[in-house]
This record gives structure tokens, C-alpha cells and sequence, in this order.
């Protein structure tokens, strides 16, 4: 009979032991995916929480794992960099305005937590930093001449191999032998070095410097007629005609997208085949497919008729900017939301992602 009533105590010893399994799980498996800020906060929950988030394997995890878009730089020509978070609780960093740095710099791209900034005197060298380890690298000098406002596109890809950042930068800049003609300027973090790739393309016009972006390994810049994409593999470019340049470059879905404002509303369009050009006559294959139709809340940025301009879009978000006012509207919640009322009308919006990845 005593027997029977030792059961009890045994459940409450399980129960004990799911709890502590419980918080080893959350440590091990849900923090990494955390943004860099909250990670800050949590170090002071208890001490293993503090020497989990405190070793170099778990940046790296976090790095990995963190890929959401936390925030924006935004980059007015001449002024300060400022971060814009699209929630302050969990994204920051100790210096928005790069002061680190030796020099005042305007950051060019961003790519998973990393920025490459280009400073404003002498040579006007690059520099990769991450702004929340406040980690920098000064980068050689190129022998192309990028021109005064480099078409610069930064490729970072965390992976779970490479415990070291390795990441690329492309330029495509005015040729200097050929009239209206655009190379390549490839920087490797593996090589340490510059290298001018081979290919020339002949078909495109002057490339907007603000408008890369990378998908799946080839950069697509706008031009002022069309759309110069360049693969980073096999090192090919190509000119993609019939777009229409007020819009803008993202990605959706893992795919090119545009985005056109058509009064109050936004058309987002997906690239589908790059090959419309070499079809057959009468093909009714098409280069871009419309799948997302956007209208933000007006009980947010109100109803009246306005001038707004895209400044991003990614898989997740869209910022638009009207006025001094900036807004973020989310596919997944179709929520609108005020990011900030002090936007420049010539900033420049730059994706964030609160990481801790090490240089």
C-alpha cells in the first residue's frame, strides 16, 4: 500500500526534469534566431544564458539562423547614416552613426548584418564593419575607377561551414576603352584582392548606383532604359528589356521583383523568364508575372492622394516613403506601420539585420 503514493513523488522529480529540459531547449534551439539586441538584454537572465550568448559558436549560429530584416540605415547624401528600427525593443546598435570608423563614411550596400560604407575623403577607401560588434575592415584599393558614385552591391551568405565571413562586392562601372560600355570590379574577402572580370557588356545605359540587387547569385542593377543583370558564376551579363525605371529592384519569394506605384496603390511584379526576347512569335510567355497588389491603411498614412516612392522590398516588408514620412507595410500581417517622420526626401533606405556575425 505505501508503495502506491511513491509514484507521486517520482512525477513531481519528471516534472522537474521536463522544466530544466524545457530551458535547455530555449537556450539551445530558440535564442539564436533572436535579433543581436534582445541577445544583449537576455545575458543577464542567468549565467549560462550569459556564456551561451557570449561564445564566438553561438555568433555564428545567430548569424545563421537571424536572417530577418530588423531594420534600415537611412543614407542622405552628405549626412550622417541613421538606423531606423522596425522595432526598438529588440534591434539597436551602440553607434547608429558609424563613428567607429575613421573617417565619415555613406554607406553604399548591406548584405546580413554587414554594411559597406565608402568614407568621403582622400582616396575614398571602402570599409566593411559590422555596427553592432563595431568590427571593421579597410579594403585595398581597386585599379578601376569606380566613378564618383559606385554602383556597389555587397554579397554576404552566412554558412554553417564557414565559421569566418566570407563575403563579395560588385561594381559595375563606366568602361573606360569602350564608349557606353559596362564592366565588373570584383572584390573576394578570400582572396583580399580586386579583379576586373572579362565580361563587357555593350547593350546597357548608364547604371542607377543605388538600385543592385542580388538573387540566387546574379546582381541586377536598373539602367535608365532597362535591366542589367550579371551572373557571379559563370560571369555573363545580360540586358533585360521593357521595364519601366520610376520603379524599383527587391526580392520576393526567392525571385526578382518590381514595384510600381499607380496612385494609391503598389503593383509588385515577379520575374519569370529572362528569355522573352528569344521566343517564338506569338509566344504569350511574359518576363514579369503581377502577384502582389498593395494598398497601405489609410487610417495610418491617411486618405489623401500623395507622391509616394518605394524605397525597399524584400520577402517580408515594402518601405515607402511620402514626404519626411516613412512607412513599412508587411505581406505576411498586411500591417501598415509609421517607421519614421524624419526621412530626407533624397535618402537613400538600406535592409538591416541585427546579427552578430564576426568579421
Amino acid at each position: 500500500m505505501d508503495r502506491g503514493k511513491r509514484p507521486g513523488h517520482s512525477l513531481a522529480a519528471r516534472n522537474n526534469k521536463i522544466y530544466l529540459d524545457f530551458k535547455d531547449i530555449i537556450r539551445e534551439h530558440a535564442l539564436p534566431f533572436l535579433p543581436a539586441k534582445s541577445l544583449c538584454k537576455f545575458r543577464a537572465v542567468c549565467r549560462d544564458w550569459r556564456l551561451q550568448i557570449s561564445t564566438p559558436f553561438f555568433a555564428h549560429n545567430q548569424s545563421l539562423y537571424c536572417r530577418s530584416t530588423s531594420g534600415f540605415f537611412l543614407q542622405t547624401p552628405g549626412g550622417s547614416p541613421s538606423l531606423v528600427p522596425i522595432d526598438a525593443n529588440s534591434c539597436g546598435v551602440p553607434d547608429q552613426f558609424l563613428r567607429f570608423l575613421p573617417e565619415p563614411v555613406d554607406i553604399k550596400s548591406s548584405s546580413n548584418g554587414l554594411l559597406c560604407c565608402q568614407g568621403r575623403e582622400g582616396d575614398k577607401a571602402y570599409y566593411i564593419c559590422n555596427p553592432l560588434t563595431q568590427q571593421w575592415k579597410k579594403l585595398p584599393k581597386s585599379n578601376a575607377n569606380h566613378g564618383p558614385d559606385p554602383a556597389i552591391v555587397l554579397l554576404f551568405e552566412p554558412s554553417l561551414l564557414n565559421f569566418v565571413a566570407e563575403y563579395k562586392i560588385i561594381c559595375a562601372f563606366p568602361s573606360t576603352d569602350f564608349g557606353e560600355a559596362t564592366e565588373f570590379d570584383i572584390y573576394s574577402s578570400r582572396e583580399d584582392s580586386w579583379e576586373i572580370a572579362g565580361e563587357i557588356c555593350f547593350g546597357a545605359r548608364t547604371v542607377m548606383p543605388k538600385s543592385g540587387v542580388h538573387v540566387n547569385g546574379v546582381v541586377y542593377w536598373m539602367t535608365t532604359s532597362s535591366i542589367l543583370a550579371f551572373d557571379l558564376t559563370k560571369e555573363r551579363s545580360q540586358v533585360l528589356q521593357g521595364y519601366d525605371t520610376r520603379g524599383i529592384l527587391g526580392t520576393f519569394g526567392g525571385k526578382l521583383c518590381k514595384v510600381n506605384v499607380i496612385g494609391t496603390s503598389f503593383k509588385l511584379n515577379i520575374l519569370v523568364n529572362t528569355h522573352t526576347n528569344t521566343m517564338q512569335m506569338g509566344s504569350r510567355s511574359r518576363m514579369w508575372s503581377e502577384t502582389q497588389s498593395v494598398v497601405l491603411d489609410s487610417k495610418i498614412v491617411g486618405d489623401v492622394a500623395r507622391e509616394y516612392s518605394v524605397l525597399h522590398v524584400d520577402n517580408e516588408i515594402m518601405v515607402v516613403q511620402v514626404g519626411e514620412r516613412t512607412y513599412s507595410y508587411n505581406f505576411k500581417s498586411r500591417a501598415t506601420k509609421e517607421l519614421t517622420s524624419r526621412a530626407n526626401s533624397h535618402s537613400r533606405c538600406l535592409p538591416y539585420v541585427n546579427s552578430l556575425v564576426a568579421l
